[in-house]
């Protein structure tokens, strides 16, 4: 009984704790000009691979350490949180409007359509995305926009599953049975009706699809083909550090452990959210 009734407090504690890791991060990547102690592409040759300052040899003024071209580490992490958590929640909401609307038109229509879209969904989840995502990066480029497509392409899936699931649970309702005997459109049932009644779901999908993407985005610059290689994103910093790792170990360390620790807070809220928004979770309390 103690074990049942202590776990909501514990659950509701990891979840509060990952929000406020996701608040500090966001906090940290609006009030980027106003505590980077440097410009984050500033290079200072004298100042290279300065460690970070509790270690021999390290100054104040270079907290984090500076990388191979003496460029602050801190910094760096601090203005790249507005590259990878712009690119992630960018790529979220986009992955939402395309599985989100093709996953109400899927529990809704059926048949055909519902076939279609399940074959899609199919395709996707067989395909190795890393691969995919080499292929589209390599052909249109770099850069912002193009990962934020294919990360895009990479989180629909999870909201289309999850709102066709609940959509064609809820086509049989009264309410909606009700709405189509009087005449009304398809179009303002899914948009007035449906889509009120799926959007706890895909808030709870959208926190774990951020995280999916801030991942997967930091996996591409790791691989060279996300943003601009120069650019303080997470990823780019790892995929510099590694050559590195030996001898200077703090400048993949550092990038790791963020995007580590933002990762896990996105995890930690989705699992809250998820318990909270759950109708089966909410009928049990």
């Amino acid at each position: 009984m103690s074990r049942l009734s202590s776990s909501p407090r514990i659950s509701s504690g990891l979840g509060v704790a990952g929000a406020a890791l996701l608040a500090v991060a966001v906090l940290v990547a609006l009030a980027a000009p106003l505590i980077a102690p440097w410009p984050p592409m500033q290079i200072d040759l004298r100042a290279r691979f300065t460690p970070p300052a509790w270690e021999a040899h390290g100054v104040l003024r270079h907290l984090l350490g500076t990388d191979n071209l003496g460029r602050d580490i801190a910094s760096r992490i601090v203005w790249g949180a507005r590259i990878s958590l712009g690119v992630g929640v960018a790529a979220s909401l986009l992955g939402a409007a395309i599985g989100g609307t093709l996953g109400l038109c899927a529990g809704y229509f059926g048949r055909g359509v519902d076939a279609a879209i399940s074959w899609l969904i199919d395709v996707q989840l067989a395909f190795p995305f890393t691969l995919f995502a080499l292929f589209l990066l390599a052909v249109f480029g770099g850069g912002p926009g193009p990962v934020v497509v294919v990360l895009a392409l990479a989180t629909w899936v999870n909201y289309a599953r999850v709102v066709r699931a609940q959509v064609m649970a809820l086509r049989g309702q009264d309410f909606i049975l009700a709405a189509r005997a009087v005449g009304v459109p398809s179009g303002r049932i899914l948009l007035r009706y449906l889509l009120p009644a799926v959007a706890p779901a895909m808030v709870v999908v959208g926190s774990f699809s951020a995280a999916q993407a801030i991942l997967t985005q930091a996996a591409l610059s790791f691989l060279g083909v996300g943003v601009d290689p120069s650019s303080p994103s997470w990823g780019a910093m790892l995929d510099l550090g590694r050559s590195y790792i030996l001898s200077a170990w703090w400048m993949a360390t550092f990038p790791g452990v963020t995007i580590a620790l933002v990762v896990l807070g996105a995890n930690l809220l989705g699992d809250w959210l998820r318990e909270w928004l759950d109708p089966l979770a909410v009928s049990r309390r």
